[in-house]
């Protein structure tokens, strides 16, 4: 009896589990067997003297004797009910009441797994019961979690980490050293985001002459701040940095690019009078002249056609009312509304084409094929004639197109040109088979019937009579060339 007294005094004073650590690689399943044999354990200490030990209540009553049977009876009655009712009430607790008749449990007996209804036959079948409630602390979770929060990572890890798409704090680099060894380190992992991460950190906890000095050796680190800052809009820190690098023509662009956020028409011209006198280019500068020169046409062009509109004194207006406002519209808009809308005014008006021409000094390519889609357009064809031709110092008029003809013929088609207009200047392509393309899709038909003539091509005019309509004047056409004795035909 004393020895085994002994025992369980010797168990309930140690315990098989150990002290909690980061370094335990013990996982849950592990834990659960460390229970088991726990409660296994338990049962041999008991099984092994059983009849050894003398059975009593909680009352110090022998277990089976006459009065603990009446009692047993009595509180299993009531005390289910009364459990059922304290769950009922505290049910909303995190942490229900036992049951009242499980202090009717002698102590070996509950050890055993025996219970006066005989519904349990060991200690994990009433765990694993649905109907009584787990009292057992929560497991702790794998290393493997506890690792994403450990702040013992070199800079090198943490880079990777952040490669990764771990979670990883940067406050532990405290000192100097340590926040640029981390920051060489995300430059040679070769990922921006990476390196844009550690600089917004950087920015964060360097003073700003510090940072600007460390990254001006840094250029591959500095292209990405100042990518970021750009796309960030932190228009003060950027030229501050270009300031401190010496940067004069960026940071003359940077301050240029301000005007985008100028929404007022008249504070932008003045802004753009302002950046002239900045340290450009000289190529730089004169766009930037140009561009407050197009910005103060168009707000005189735009008040007196506005002006204009509302009276209702131009017919062109009334007929094809504007879309749109031509301010802070690019240069090519601004020619193209002007061929539109005052194609035919002086030079020296600031709305007319020439004028435009002349003072932003555009190429006559680009004037002809802005000049020409705006009065196709308008279906205006003795103006596109006037357009392309040209007189030279004998007074012989001559067509001419620098953005070449097939490109004009291109223009007018997709204006709905009468194939009348079409022809004249599919005539002009000097490329024979660009031509007969041209002259075929568009059906120009006179034109394909002469090229064939004029390559001397017997089978290939035969060969479209078929394409042109019975009794027309294209077939007559073709009867006649076929039938011409003074042509030497090449087959």
């Amino acid at each position: 009896m004393s020895r085994v007294r002994a025992d369980e005094e010797e168990y309930w004073h140690s315990s098989k589990f150990r002290a909690f650590t980061f370094d335990d690689e013990d996982d849950e399943l592990s834990q659960l067997k460390e229970s088991k044999r726990a409660v296994n354990s338990l049962r041999d200490i008991v099984d092994d003297d059983d009849d050894d030990l003398e059975r009593v209540s909680w009352s110090g009553e022998p277990v089976g004797s006459i009065s603990w049977s009446i009692k047993e009876t009595a509180s299993g009655s009531t005390g289910s009910l009364d459990g059922r009712d304290s769950s009922l009430q505290k049910g909303s607790s995190s942490y229900a009441a036992l049951p009242k008749q499980a202090s009717s449990y002698s102590l070996s007996s509950l050890f055993k797994g025996r219970s006066k209804l005989s519904s349990f036959q060991s200690l994990s079948d009433a765990l694993t019961d649905t109907g009584v409630k787990n009292y057992a602390p929560e497991l702790r979770r794998p290393k493997a979690e506890y690792k994403d929060y450990s702040s013992d990572w070199s800079p090198k890890d943490t880079v990777r980490r952040m490669q990764r798409g771990k979670v990883c704090s940067l406050e532990r680099f405290r000192s100097l050293q340590d926040k640029l060894v981390l920051l060489d380190e995300a430059v040679a992992g070769h990922d921006g985001n990476v390196i844009t991460a550690v600089l917004i950190f950087l920015k964060r906890t360097l003073r700003r002459e510090i940072l600007f000095r460390e990254l001006e050796v840094r250029q591959v680190a500095l292209c990405h701040l100042i990518y970021f800052l750009r796309e960030t809009g932190e228009q003060k820190f950027l030229l501050d940095l270009l300031r401190f690098l010496d940067r004069t023509e960026e940071v003359a662009l940077s301050q240029y690019r301000e005007h985008l956020n100028i929404q007022d028409v008249e504070k932008r011209r003045e802004f753009l009078k302002g950046c002239i006198g900045l340290p450009f280019s000289a190529e730089d500068t004169s766009h930037i002249q140009d561009h407050y020169t197009l910005l103060e046409r168009q707000i005189i062009i735009e008040a007196n056609d506005r002006h204009l509109e509302m009276a209702g004194q131009s017919e062109l207006f009334r007929k094809y009312p504007r879309k749109a406002s031509i301010l802070n519209m690019p240069l090519v808009t601004t020619l193209f509304y002007s061929c539109f809308y005052h194609y035919t005014e002086a030079e020296g008006m600031f709305s007319s084409p020439t004028n435009l021409k002349k003072t932003f000094k555009i190429p006559d390519k680009q004037y002809v094929l802005t000049a020409l889609a705006a009065r196709a357009k308008l279906r205006a064809w003795g103006d596109v004639d006037a357009l392309l031709t040209t007189k030279n110092w004998l007074g012989y008029t001559k067509k001419k197109a620098p953005i070449g003809f097939h490109r004009v013929v291109e223009i007018l088609q997709r204006n709905n040109a009468p194939v009348q207009v079409l022809q004249e200047y599919v005539r002009l392509v000097e490329d024979v088979e660009t031509r007969l393309n041209l002259a075929t899709k568009y059906k120009c038909h006179d034109v394909v019937i002469e090229t064939y003539r004029d390559l001397k091509d017997r089978i290939q005019l035969t060969a479209y009579k078929c394409k042109v309509e019975r009794g027309s004047a294209e077939e007559e056409k073709i009867h006649s060339i076929l039938s011409n004795t003074q042509i030497r035909w090449k087959n």
